[in-house]
């Protein structure tokens, strides 16, 4: 097991014994780091269950990220992409990847989908808590869904250092083959 993963583990655990204490969030999960790639999957926030919206299918520097889809659709499909050494891209349906601005720890200008490529801030770490996963940045940070989802604006920031609530996101995926979906 190499040390990212142990500290991911770690930190699950950690969270894991909080939710027992008094935060009543799922139990550490057993499935495997990361989830299968390639695969289309939709995200969804654990407090309201909504799902994130790549505006405009991707390529944007503003107006990025929303969260208050109630239903998946087109423009709430992302990519699953192997980034190597337990990471993942996350690309959008227009073929962007979603971008940690700066790495990871910002309240503000916090998620771009233009990238083509998948350099440093492009990889994100899926950590495991119940059937819900954290979304780790390069630099270490989680991201958040701002009042736990239902936002236009202001809502994704990176800046926790763990994960709670609003940190926790479903990915609902179907692994891809060769000869098309499962």
């Amino acid at each position: 097991m190499n040390l990212r993963r142990a500290l991911s583990v770690a930190g699950a655990l950690v969270l894991a014994a909080a939710g027992v204490v008094g935060m009543s969030l799922p139990a550490l999960a057993t499935l495997p780091l990361p989830l299968p790639v390639p695969s289309t999957c939709t995200i969804q926030t654990y407090n309201t269950g909504n799902f994130l919206t790549a505006v405009g299918g991707g390529g944007q520097t503003t107006d990025v990220i929303h969260s208050n889809a109630t239903w998946p659709s087109a423009w709430e499909t992302f990519f699953l992409v192997d980034a190597g050494n337990g990471y993942v891209g996350i690309r959008t349906v227009n073929g962007n990847y979603l971008t940690a601005v700066g790495g990871g720890g910002r309240n503000t200008d916090v998620i771009h989908s233009n990238a083509t490529a998948l350099l440093d801030w492009e990889k994100f770490n899926l950590v495991p808590v119940g059937g819900w996963f954290g979304v780790q940045t390069i630099d270490r940070h989680y991201l958040t869904a701002v009042g736990g989802g239902g936002r236009t604006t202001d809502v994704i920031h990176s800046d926790a250092t763990g994960l709670g609530a609003w940190e926790l996101f479903r990915f609902n995926c179907v692994t891809e083959t060769t000869g098309g979906g499962e």
